[in-house]
């Protein structure tokens, strides 16, 4: 059994605590030993930071989606910064753009998502916190940010899609590009040869559990961060490296990425 890293895990999701309390348990048993947990907005703040005290090998990041930038506030801002001080999370995620949304509903503008991105990334250098960038159909708009503001302490892009020659642009930034469920399908086919190309140190192994379900879910389950070890096996088909290379590699891009010990 190889060990693995879930870089990217919304535990606190009630699709997930409705599976416990053996879920937990299965990740053990299936190699998944850590968990990185992204907070998404305010409210979930207390929910984690409790979540990753409970348990050593859950790490903690803490940050305001732009799923939700229709809801943030200085305020949150202001809870964000006092929060990073006080439990020291790893990283400031999941923060991003998302330029899927429907833009014309109040909240949602690119200048409203990016004012919250640039916010955040100045508390990350003020803090030398590395990023957990969500990003859709925004990866030339946040490199851009990231280049014009000097962001220099890299982190993980998760869930990535997008050409090698994006990538490489978040990649010669110091980000490793997050790989998950997409890639079990067969029907990904850039996906897959963005996998098959990529530098495996330049890569991280993710779930996003409970969203994006992989091949062979039955309609409306959850992902689960205990089918991490699918999209290593899917990922040992496409590459010349074994599943064991590839676990330890993965691993360790994760733990450098995010500085943990």
């Amino acid at each position: 059994m190889h060990q693995l890293i879930d870089s990217h895990c919304h535990w606190d999701h009630p699709r997930l605590q409705s599976l416990q309390p053996h879920l937990w348990q299965s990740c053990l048993d299936q190699g998944v030993t850590q968990l990185v947990v992204p907070a998404t907005k305010e409210s979930s703040f207390a929910r984690q930071i409790s979540l990753c005290e409970q348990y050593p090998n859950w790490h903690l990041a803490l940050g305001l989606h732009p799923y939700f930038s229709n809801q943030h506030t200085q305020a949150h801002l202001t809870v964000l910064t006092a929060a990073i001080e006080r439990h020291k999370p790893l990283a400031i995620g999941e923060i991003g753009l998302d330029f899927a949304l429907d833009m014309s509903l109040e909240g949602f503008s690119i200048a409203h998502q990016e004012a919250w991105f640039v916010a955040q990334v100045k508390l990350a250098q003020h803090t030398q916190l590395p990023l957990i960038i969500h990003s859709r159909k925004a990866n030339d708009r946040l490199g851009q940010l990231l280049r014009q503001l000097n962001f220099n302490q890299g982190g993980i892009v998760h869930g990535f899609s997008g050409s090698l020659q994006q990538a490489e642009k978040f990649t010669h930034l110091g980000f490793k590009i997050g790989i998950g469920g997409n890639l079990t399908y067969e029907r990904a086919q850039a996906m897959r040869r963005l996998a098959q190309t990529l530098p495996l140190t330049d890569m991280v192994l993710e779930t996003d559990a409970p969203d994006m379900p992989m091949a062979g879910q039955e309609r409306g389950q959850p992902n689960r961060p205990d089918m991490l070890p699918r999209v290593l096996l899917v990922l040992a088909e496409l590459r010349s490296e074994s599943l064991s290379e590839i676990a330890m590699q993965t691993v360790k891009n994760t733990l450098d990425a995010l500085r943990i010990n």
